[in-house]
């Protein structure tokens, strides 16, 4: 096995260079980008073995724990409440469309059974499963689309050599093209074996920015292994050749509060924010800083009126569990999709800039208008709207709003309107 897929992984490296340097999206792709900014919402999975100290992903990092002590966590990893159709119905219950999970964080260790390494949740541990797999073929079942997270960071293997310098690109301590063909082979194992893959969404570039990632070997790996599989990387820069959509952690396009974005620019690409749904990716039992069901919506909301989606995180406990107080939040979240799901799925943003009061969302000849905040005159103002608008609702029960149209834009009027302290969505029709 392991022979017959160095082979073939050699093979496709062999021309992959070159076919990502003209790299065209085919039809296959572009169908792919339209249909990841139809969904929307999705939901962030952080999960791995440093769950069970209950500190977060970074814990190895942060906590300074030698790498052969670390790895003693797979020892007893055995999350026995582990369930991926409960995981599933958890995010269809939510109103989410997709799923992105960590397969391998930045501790090295792989979440899927992969023959590239011996370090993986179904050689390492005493669970001897693959909750990819299952997860996949339960996504699968339930129409609901799989992204795997993947790092290129790794604080333990020898030949990625962390905090190693870098000469000439590559790390002076390790053998960096060894580490290139580790992931090259892993790659090709969660697209070429796990049902129903549609994206990859790298992390970590960010720690050698100076090193040659080898970008595009790697995504013209990934194009043709599969050509619709999307490609995004959270390297916080301007997309780079061969992506296929850009992501902004904890900010929406264009923000840079968290200092991360400071480099990007959006794109014409599809565009997705990533947000906790407390202030930890992976599981921390401390922290109980939780959103509520007005942040998240308004997240959500904002999101959409800035073109991009919304990918939620949880990190689920290390018994395989999803927290309930998540649970209990994200059920409300999808009761309000269910009755306003129309105003997010399938639309597009940023025709109309961010206003005071709100964003907008569109479709092709309706305009959904969201009030995140009470006007400061008795109306709301909406510039530069193409056609003439015929009428304006209340999407929430039909009843019809005063308008006036003039040549700068729409005006709505709201007085004697009782304004839902979440979102108040106006629904305008234009010819």
């Amino acid at each position: 096995m392991m022979k017959k897929l160095a082979l073939l992984t050699l093979l496709l490296y062999c021309c992959s260079a070159k076919a990502q340097s003209s790299y065209t999206p085919t039809p296959d792709n572009l169908a792919a980008r339209e249909h990841f900014q139809d969904m929307k919402f999705g939901l962030f999975i952080h999960w791995g073995i440093y769950s069970e100290l209950g500190a977060g992903e970074w814990v190895m990092h942060d906590k300074q724990i030698p790498y052969n002590n670390y790895k003693r966590l797979a020892d007893f990893f055995y999350p026995q409440a582990f369930d991926a159709k409960a995981w599933v119905q958890f995010a269809k219950r939510a109103g989410m469309k997709y799923i992105t999970i960590t397969s391998r964080h930045h501790d090295g260790f792989s979440m899927f059974g992969t023959k590239a390494s011996p370090y993986n949740v179904v050689d390492a541990t005493p669970w001897h499963r693959d909750p990819m797999m299952e997860l996949a073929q339960e996504c699968q079942k339930e129409g609901i689309e799989l992204h795997f997270y993947y790092s290129l960071l790794d604080w333990g293997r020898p030949d990625y050599a962390f905090g190693s310098p870098i000469v000439n690109g590559e790390p002076v301590n390790g053998n960096w093209p060894s580490y290139i063909n580790f992931m090259k082979s892993q790659l090709t194992e969660l697209i070429s074996n796990y049902p129903g893959v549609k994206g990859i969404w790298f992390d970590g570039y960010w720690e050698r920015t100076n090193a040659n990632w080898h970008l595009d070997e790697i995504y013209g790996l990934i194009h043709k292994l599969n050509s619709s599989v999307l490609i995004g990387n959270n390297h916080h820069e301007a997309v780079k050749p061969g992506e296929d959509f850009q992501m902004f952690e904890k900010d929406l396009p264009g923000g840079n509060t968290t200092g991360f974005s400071g480099k990007s620019q959006i794109s014409q690409l599809p565009l997705e924010t990533c947000e906790t749904i407390n202030n930890s990716w992976g599981f921390n039992i401390n922290d109980r800083s939780y959103k509520t069901v007005k942040q998240i919506i308004q997240y959500l909301v904002n999101a959409a009126g800035n073109n991009a989606n919304f990918l939620l995180n949880v990190g689920p406990m290390p018994n395989g569990k999803i927290q309930p107080e998540f649970a209990d939040t994200l059920a409300v979240v999808g009761n309000w999709m269910q009755k306003n799901g129309e105003s997010i799925y399938g639309t597009r943003g940023g025709l109309i800039p961010p206003q005071q009061w709100g964003v907008i969302t569109y479709k092709p000849h309706v305009l959904y208008a969201h009030v995140l905040k009470t006007p400061r005159q008795p109306y709301i103002f909406i510039p530069s709207v193409e056609g003439k608008v015929s009428k304006a609702v209340l999407l929430a029960d039909g009843s019809k709003l005063k308008i006036k149209q003039q040549p700068e834009g729409v005006f709505v009027y709201t007085d004697g309107l009782t304004l839902d302290p979440v979102d108040t969505i106006i629904e305008l029709t234009t010819d």
